[in-house]
């Protein structure tokens, strides 16, 4: 791949910032969570909500890539004001979304899993029970996932979700120290063995799909359209005997977070032909999930290639892939032996070059992080 399709969807900075810049980001986001605990919470998602439209409209490339985004769930033109007006919604979506998660700081477990509707998560539990291996939760950015991550381990039922520590240290940090006092446990995108481990062990792993398109993903079609979404969660099945739960989480009129699930995605072998198919799955309730609500989908990266050359070629691979041709997924068994700079972000289908060894150090696990965007 080359470096401009990597720019192209950039889920992580490509090198660290300088250590000011993260003490400067560490100590305005803590301040951020002192004031938002201390004032109404309409006052700050307003100010969020205005700066990030601002953003919006005064930034033409995130401007772009967000109206060709609901363009695309719309079924509308780019420039249509239709679609203009749903992605300023969005915006303020994840505004209010932003400053719950800062508010959860000063609540208890208790307080923060109040406004999920409980009766939702029991499905969770007879599937867990009935999968042979771990169970899997594949999420898009859609409603509020801290919350119902929380209520999931205030049952004390032993869910992880995988972060990214690469980029803020400190603030990963505060992050993981806040979700583990949920009961939340929470690993570092790097740390395959740990993932594997959760698996195997038959607890609960947390995944988010929508992360931003990637020429090396596997091919699905989403809203009608050619895009990929990460190997990892169908790999990860396939290679712990475990079951995938893709997840939908929405606001409601009465400001509660209601969850539904899509059936059940099993995952037979990690033949291209079975990852195609699984991750299809996933692609399909993923876009029942944001369709049903597009208003509170806050991904704001490119989710489809830029080209229609390039969506024929991924149209072509997922072919070949359903054909059974190896060759066709070329980055699902590569060897990840170079180790990427800190924040670079690998192929997600390094998941499994190679199962891990007790004396290797595994390669990293990309695109499927948890937490926000």
């Amino acid at each position: 791949m080359t470096d401009a399709k990597r720019l192209d969807a950039p889920h992580r900075r490509r090198e660290r910032g300088p250590r000011i810049l993260e003490k400067t980001a560490v100590t305005a986001y803590a301040a951020a969570v002192w004031l938002v605990a201390h004032v109404p919470a309409r006052l700050p998602v307003w100010v969020i909500a205005t700066a990030s439209q601002a953003g919006y409209l005064l930034w033409p490339s995130k401007r772009a890539w967000s109206n060709a985004n609901f363009g695309r769930v719309t079924g509308l033109p780019p420039d249509d004001l239709r679609v203009r007006r749903l992605a300023l919604a969005a915006y303020r979506a994840y505004a209010r979304y932003l400053v719950e998660v800062m508010r959860l700081e000063s609540l208890s477990p208790e307080e923060a899993i109040r406004r999920v509707v409980q009766p939702d998560l029991d499905r969770i539990e007879e599937a867990w029970k009935t999968s042979p291996g771990g169970l899997i939760f594949a999420l898009g950015h859609v409603g509020n996932n801290e919350a119902v991550a929380a209520g999931v381990a205030n049952r004390g039922w032993p869910i992880s979700v995988v972060a990214d520590d690469s980029s803020f240290p400190e603030m990963f940090d505060r992050f993981r120290r806040l979700r583990e006092a949920w009961g939340v446990h929470v690993i570092p995108w790097r740390n395959l063995r740990e993932i594997f481990g959760v698996l195997k062990r038959r607890e609960m792993l947390a995944l988010l799909i929508d992360w931003g398109y990637r020429s090396d993903g596997v091919p699905v079609r989403l809203f009608g359209a050619w895009t990929t979404l990460p190997a990892g969660p169908a790999t990860l099945a396939a290679k712990t005997g475990s079951i995938i739960m893709p997840v939908a989480i929405r606001r409601g009129d009465d400001g509660m977070f209601h969850v539904s699930f899509s059936p059940i995605i099993t995952v037979p072998s990690s033949g291209p032909a079975d990852i195609q198919r699984a991750t299809q799955q996933m692609a399909d309730a993923l876009g029942a999930t944001i369709g049903a609500a597009p208003e509170q989908w806050y991904s704001f990266k490119p989710i489809w290639p830029a080209t229609e050359e390039e969506a024929a070629e991924l149209a072509q691979r997922a072919d070949r892939m359903l054909a059974g041709d190896r060759t066709a997924a070329v980055p699902l068994v590569a060897n990840a032996v170079a180790a990427p700079p800190p924040t670079a972000i690998p192929a997600p289908e390094a998941v499994p070059a190679l199962e891990p060894a007790p004396e290797a150090t595994p390669p990293p696990l990309a695109g499927t992080e948890f937490g926000p965007s």
